[in-house]
């Protein structure tokens, strides 16, 4: 049965006895059988006193702006929710006016909530915290659960430090084999010479220092989640062994004869234009369309410069909690936030939460002033500067660059002739200084790789 005839029957059954006691206890059934509702209308009731808009609402469940105001429409049809006059319309709590009403709500509220999947998971928790008001977030969260519903593999595309290997988790441990081990793997920290041993594991004596039998990372994923972490990183050579994985599910440990199955989930992620890399031979086009089944685009912090402000002083928090400090004990000025809106965050979330960090622990008093703020990347510093500085040889090649790209319309094999650069250089330049076409910039590209 579809939604549209689950809702018409539902209607049709509410309009025939709407003052029915079995009838209400079945619509409130209804209502609060929705994670979501439950969860909004637990959360205003535990306070009365306050009011909140959609905004706030979305930040705190981390759901899409629509799921939450059709919750909060059916909870002020029903009565145990007061929208109250805007813009924005607020919504709090309120006692209903049916008595029948009042003591299935109270019954409610006083039975424990049944915690979800979703609420143990520490990575979702995680997650949510960095979700601010840019509903490109909120959009990624949708994907992921999406992904975690089945065995599709996975490529989570984003710059470094946008919280791809925190997205893997929330995919693994949201997914079926949540209870199953999750083995991470960083392409780009192994060598060629170590690829098999430390994939495949090898049996005693396979070679000289192998004393005992190793399982490697697909033996120990068996029935749960392999990530590839920068999986553009790989060589052709090893791309073809993971190939010849992915198709049979079965591999032979270095030095071995047997074979052995394996049942896994593959999820990879990469700050490299793949895509690019196919055209280039540089990545092996079979492999990418395994690897890419479903993906995920990370946008960059400096896509959402809305959200700065809110991840701060959420970072900020956090560092007060570690510390034993009251939650309010540090916060920062309004030049000090325009300061971290300026930068370009080239580290995305982890420069951020580190540069908050560290403004947090040189700060003498409670507000945390411009002067406080350290970032990595001198030389990209927003602060005024004299019109007589000369640019550092990182500023003057991404500026040139920009402008050779900007005068071939962005035709990387003409700009990379201009440059005398190969192509792949090009690539890599691209994504390192973050570059894209202005008519681009203001344009949703969650889906899409750097350079495409």
């Amino acid at each position: 049965m579809d939604d549209l005839t689950y809702a018409a029957r539902r209607a049709s059954a509410t309009i025939a006895r709407p003052d029915a006691p079995a009838d209400i206890e079945t619509r409130f059934k209804n209502l609060v059988q929705s994670p979501l509702r439950a969860g909004i209308l637990r959360y205003l009731a535990a306070r009365p006193e306050e009011s909140f808009d959609v905004e706030s609402l979305m930040t705190t469940f981390g759901r899409l702006k629509l799921d939450v105001e059709n919750c909060l429409n059916e909870l002020v049809e029903f009565g145990v929710v007061r929208r109250l006059a805007g813009p924005p319309s607020r919504y709090s709590a309120m006692r209903p006016e049916r008595e029948a009403v009042a003591q299935l709500l109270d019954t409610f509220l006083e039975r424990r909530a049944a915690i979800s999947t979703e609420d143990q998971s520490p990575s979702v928790q995680r997650f949510r915290e960095m979700i601010g008001r840019d509903e490109k977030m909120l959009i990624v969260f949708e994907w992921i659960r999406t992904a975690a519903k089945s065995d599709i593999s996975v490529l989570i595309l984003g710059p470094t430090g946008s919280g791809k290997e925190l997205v893997a988790h929330m995919i693994h441990e949201l997914s079926r084999r949540g209870s199953e081990k999750f083995q991470a793997v960083n392409c780009a920290a192994l060598p060629d010479t170590l690829f098999e041993s430390e994939i495949f594991g090898y049996e005693k004596g396979a070679f000289t220092g192998a004393h005992d039998r190793k399982p490697g990372r697909l033996e120990l994923a068996n029935h749960g989640t392999l990530f590839l972490d920068e999986i553009g990183d790989l060589s052709l050579v090893a791309q073809a062994k993971l190939l010849r994985v992915l198709e049979d599910r079965r591999f032979e440990r270095l030095g071995g004869q047997k074979s052995i199955h394996v049942d896994f989930r593959l999820i990879s992620a990469t700050n490299r234009p793949l895509d690019l890399f196919v055209r280039d031979g540089r990545f092996r086009e079979d492999l990418f369309y395994r690897v890419n089944a479903f993906a995920i685009r990370l946008p960059s912090l400096r896509e959402r410069p809305v959200d700065i402000p809110v991840l701060a002083n959420r970072f900020l928090a956090r560092y007060c909690a570690a510390n034993g400090l009251p939650l309010d004990a540090k916060t920062f000025s309004r030049e000090s936030v325009d300061l971290l809106q300026a930068y370009h965050w080239p580290g995305n979330i982890r420069e951020l939460e580190s540069t908050v960090s560290r403004a947090a622990l040189s700060s003498p008093g409670r507000i945390i002033r411009d002067s406080d703020i350290e970032f990595l990347h001198a030389q990209a510093t927003p602060r005024e500067e004299t019109s007589t500085r000369l640019p550092s040889l990182r500023e003057a090649e991404r500026s040139h660059i920009g402008r050779v790209l900007e005068a071939v319309s962005w035709n990387k094999k003409e700009a990379a002739r201009v440059l005398d650069i190969s192509r792949g250089t090009l690539y890599r330049k691209i994504v390192e200084f973050g570059l894209e076409p202005e008519s681009a910039a203001s344009r949703n590209r969650t889906r899409r790789t750097p350079g495409s």
